[in-house]
């Protein structure tokens, strides 16, 4: 009789794993986000113009911090937003302007203040090159994403009926930005946009391991191009 039971238990024990991940599959995916808190602030020193015209825009991240740099897939994310919802919009690539502007927007000796752009435009190399793009704006984002704590366990193992998870771990990611407008033309800062988000990620493992994740970063991403179309659209 114990040569038939065994089969009967294993039975049981693939059976209700398999319940389990069908029911892991069916009802978490509607889930699949976790919660985000954003704010964001804005402040106006000199009222945009109906958009940029022919004009361009140069979006560059802040690295003179010691212990975090501006991410470069964020300035990435910001431009893009930008350019999809207005298409007139022309976004000069971030690494293209450093390398082609190289050494004069390296954190070491890129301008601090609207009115260092007068020191470059000495040079009669850089000040070339700038007017052929023919910049409206010079945009510096600075801030980053981090995560600020986590918690929970999990544990994964292999047996002879498979291999599989069990545990839960969530964790906290906040992200701060805030972005400068520099008017080229009239080498003055017209703007400034801070935008924070704050969210609470899930991994709840149940044979098979979850992510909830909370788009923090996308978020943040999200506040900050919508406002900056309100100085480079005129359709906003």
């Amino acid at each position: 009789m114990a040569g038939t039971a065994a089969p009967a238990a294993q039975g049981t024990v693939m059976t209700l794993r398999a319940c389990l991940l069908r029911i892991a599959c069916c009802c978490v995916p509607p889930l699949l986000g976790g919660c985000v808190n954003a704010t964001v602030d804005h402040m106006v020193f000199n009222s945009p113009v109906d958009g940029i015209g022919d004009a361009s825009v140069i979006i560059l991240g802040r690295r003179h911090a010691s212990d975090y740099e501006t991410e470069p897939d964020f300035i990435r994310c910001v431009g893009n937003h930008i350019a999809a919802r207005d298409k007139s919009i022309r976004i000069v690539d971030e690494f293209e302007f450093i390398n082609a502007m190289y050494p004069w927007f390296e954190p070491r000796t890129a301008p601090l203040q609207p009115a260092d752009l007068e020191r470059l435009l000495e040079h009669a190399p850089v000040a070339e090159k700038l007017a052929a793009m023919d910049p409206e704006y010079l945009i510096w984002i600075d801030g980053s994403t981090v995560r600020t704590d986590s918690a929970g366990s999990m544990t994964c193992g292999i047996g002879p009926g498979g291999a599989g998870c069990f545990g839960f771990g969530t964790w906290s990611n906040d992200a701060t930005y805030e972005a400068a407008i520099w008017n080229f033309g009239q080498r003055a800062e017209v703007g400034r946009i801070n935008a924070t988000a704050i969210g609470q990620s899930y991994m709840p493992a149940v044979v098979l391991p979850i992510p909830i994740i909370a788009p923090v970063q996308g978020t943040a991403c999200d506040s900050i191009g919508d406002q900056l179309l309100e100085f480079l659209s005129q359709h906003y």
